[in-house]
């Protein structure tokens, strides 16, 4: 689940054609319906704030990063149903006790945000529809660059994958207590 969401959400890093490689991140709208609650969390190194346990399906998460040095993102998997372990028991899982647990699961969104910055969705907007238990989780290594993920980010849309920037060998941020649990109802 891990190396998928991250391969993932860094494949969508490239998608956006509207950013330079000078232009700093900057959040695209959500869509949200009226009525509609938008979250905002805060990325710190190495944990978030502002996520409550609890939210209505149909929020809008944002993500500000108060760190002046790392790169955090806030990826939201939905949990199956029947799986009743907490998101740290899962994340401690060897990778293939994990697959056999929960199988092949795809962001909800994933919202990135430079240091100091607010995020930017690459993943979805923001918005998470479906009820149920969600793992929040950032994936970036410690100590990757930030110049390259925004580049990552910035990079126009061309034919086939985009090539993933190496980000260094650091252990994932979730490693450092970078993840939390949200129950959508």
């Amino acid at each position: 689940m891990a190396l998928a969401a991250l391969a993932l959400a860094l494949a969508a890093c490239g998608s956006d054609d509207d950013k330079s490689d000078s232009t700093p991140a900057t959040p695209l709208p959500a869509t949200t319906t009226p009525g509609s609650p938008v979250i905002a969390v805060t990325a710190a190194d190495y944990s978030f704030a502002g996520l409550p346990a609890t939210a209505k399906a149909g929020s809008t998460f944002t993500l500000t990063n108060a760190s002046d040095k790392e790169v955090h993102e806030m990826v939201m998997l939905r949990i199956p149903d029947g799986v009743t372990e907490s998101v740290a028991e899962l994340l401690a899982m060897p990778e293939e006790e994990l697959d056999a647990k929960v199988g092949e699961v795809e962001p909800s969104t994933v919202v990135v945000a430079l240091p100091g910055q607010p995020g930017r969705p690459v993943v979805g907007d923001g918005t998470v529809l479906e009820p149920g238990r969600y793992a929040v989780v950032c994936f970036i290594p410690v100590g990757a660059d930030p110049k390259l993920v925004e580049a990552a980010m910035s990079a126009p849309p061309g034919t086939g994958e985009p090539e993933q920037p190496d980000l260094g060998d650091g252990p994932p941020h979730f490693t450092k207590g970078m993840s939390a649990e949200i129950t959508l109802e």
